[in-house]
């Protein structure tokens, strides 16, 4: 197979397949469009020949058009590693059409496409393909969803960019969480274990001990990027530097992205208010952890949080708001009136009103050696990623709330063994009646209740837990790969400790109880008892998971990003 093509005069990547051997439908992955659709992406765009061995979308360029295959044939290409050495990955023929989601996001390629066969292309400009798919509900599900099960599949295949580092580095560990937070598709491959590393790094002019590195296409090297370089090379919006960010003052500043932020950023920007969001690591809060959310108003069938997360991040664009990640807010302050949010890159975001809902994070346990684990056999979510990397081994889970039993039903459909663990006796105390019902009758997941762990056994990989019993103090060793951990929440507001009321846990205090923790007793300024989602600093809301008194459902935190906004216009109105 050549390690090289051009789009001229080049023959198409050694293909060797029949021409007709084209890549059936997956779960709606590749559709094909009819007449009329075509008709209506064409006013928008324009007819042109293509030949065999041209290149359409290069990996790791920008991607800015929307290319239907209109006769002829276009192969989708994985460019490798340094080695050279090129996958195709799909055929596509007539009616089909191109891109993934990174096409509607503005990311550059996580992939190539080329021509295997002589025929004609449509080409439409992204930017008029969003326009279209906002007011055409049936092309906009059609699209949306092929390219969101492109992008999961893309990920299952490890495409995308490399990661090379040691488990054992923080580093290493920062940079795969954040891909996958971001669900960017990308391969990680162990210093410690991967026998290609050493062979790929010397063909790179890489010491071992320079590591982690990201490759792209087996040519661009990053030496240990920070999360916002990643995130400028792949496409993703950050912060601008310092030195280039102006002193705008945005309507709105809504910071993180989980359900509540990202409700406030789409309610926000459709009423017309200049919004941005400040995201830490990626959209989708500890949402995007769970597999799949079956008890979420309008999606019958479930739907998982990644895919909640991307379907709203769209559509908080669509109405113009940005959503910035690696933006992570350190501090608070106030400038002619206006709230000040400085950041951990030394620049700032000025604003007249701010949505805090940054949520919590999950606690971890306090077991001996546990933090070593962590990245390779130790996870705090349960997505395809971490799925695939436990194969078929058995697995333990620990906590008793949604998360935790979201985790053990997805996970049982793939492991041997799961063995949820909880310290009480009733499962349904704070889990979901669906899911208690799921779990009692699976026949791979065994509940141990009244369990605790008390060690973890493993170097490099977890190897096996021991456990014992709360109430007799009867202690057992399980052996599991793999461990989950949703044990409880702490609320990312350490940044907010000397600005407003907060509660003994850090939770933050709004409505009446944020009144109450004034030292004065005072009411705010033009009243505000009805804004039941303002902190004791006026202009300043809290929605979601990091609210005192929150309801732990994605749908409440919809609901109180929505009531934030709402109650933002009446501030303004009395201001």
């Amino acid at each position: 197979m050549s390690t090289r093509t051009s789009s001229e005069g080049a023959s198409p990547i050694g293909y060797s397949p029949p021409v007709d051997d084209e890549t059936p439908d997956e779960e709606g992955a590749f559709p094909r469009l009819t007449d009329d659709q075509v008709a209506k992406l064409e006013v928008g765009g324009s007819r042109r020949p293509v030949h065999a061995g041209e290149v359409l979308i290069r990996e790791g360029a920008p991607d800015n058009d929307f290319v239907v295959v209109l006769s002829g044939k276009i192969a989708v290409v994985d460019e490798g590693d340094a080695d050279g050495e090129r996958r195709i990955l799909r055929v596509h023929g007539p009616g089909r059409f191109l891109g993934e989601l990174g096409l509607l996001e503005g990311q550059v390629a996580f992939f190539t496409a080329e021509a295997i066969e002589d025929g004609e292309i449509l080409v439409v400009p992204a930017e008029q393909v969003r326009e279209l798919i906002a007011h055409d509900p049936v092309l906009s599900d059609l699209i949306l969803r092929a390219y969101l099960v492109r992008r999961h599949l893309l990920i299952g295949l490890g495409s995308g960019f490399r990661i090379i580092g040691s488990c054992f580095s923080p580093d290493t560990l920062r940079l795969r969480e954040f891909a996958m937070r971001n669900r960017l598709p990308h391969k990680w491959f162990d210093l410690e274990q991967d026998e290609r590393v050493e062979q790929l790094l010397r063909s790179l002019n890489v010491a071992p001990e320079a590591t982690p590195v990201v490759i792209w296409h087996g040519e661009k090297v990053l030496r240990n990027p920070t999360n916002a370089e990643l995130a400028r090379v792949v496409g993703l919006p950050v912060p601008a530097p310092v030195a280039d960010a102006a002193k705008d003052v945005y309507n709105l500043v809504v910071v993180g992205a989980g359900p509540a932020g990202l409700a406030a950023s789409v309610y926000g920007a459709s009423d017309g208010l200049n919004t941005v969001t400040l995201e830490r690591i990626a959209a989708g809060g500890q949402a995007s952890t769970s597999s799949r959310i079956e008890n979420y108003l309008g999606f019958p069938a479930g739907v998982s949080g990644s895919e909640l997360a991307e379907r709203a991040v769209l559509q908080a664009g669509k109405f113009g708001a940005r959503i910035l990640v690696s933006a992570e807010v350190t501090g608070l302050g106030s400038e002619a009136g206006n709230h000040v949010l400085r950041l951990a890159d030394g620049g700032s975001v000025h604003a007249r009103a701010v949505v805090l809902a940054a949520g919590a994070r999950y606690r971890k346990l306090a077991v001996q050696g546990i933090e070593a684990l962590e990245g390779t056999s130790v996870y705090y979510a349960a997505t395809h990623q971490e799925a695939r990397i436990c194969g078929t081994d058995p697995i333990a889970i620990v906590g008793g709330g949604n998360s935790a039993g979201q985790a053990a039903v997805f996970l049982a459909e793939h492991v041997s063994q799961v063995h949820l663990l909880i310290r009480g006796d009733d499962l349904g105390k704070s889990m979901s009646r669906y899911l208690v019902d799921q779990i009692e009758h699976h026949p791979r997941v065994t509940v141990h209740r009244h369990t605790e762990i008390r060690a973890v056994h493993g170097e490099k990989y977890l190897e096996a837990i021991a456990v014992e019993d709360n109430r007799t103090g009867d202690q057992d060793t399980i052996r599991v790969r793999a461990l989950f951990v949703f044990i409880g929440a702490v609320p990312h507001t350490g940044w907010l400790a000397d600005a407003i009321a907060l509660d003994d846990h850090g939770f933050v205090l709004t409505g009446v109880d944020a009144i109450h923790a004034r030292a004065d007793g005072s009411l705010p300024i033009n009243g505000g008892l009805s804004r039941t989602l303002e902190t004791s600093l006026p202009g300043l809301f809290a929605a979601g998971d990091i609210r005192r008194g929150s309801v732990k459902r994605v749908a409440s935190a919809v609901g109180e990003g929505a009531m934030a906004v709402r109650q933002i216009h009446e501030y303004f109105e009395r201001s």
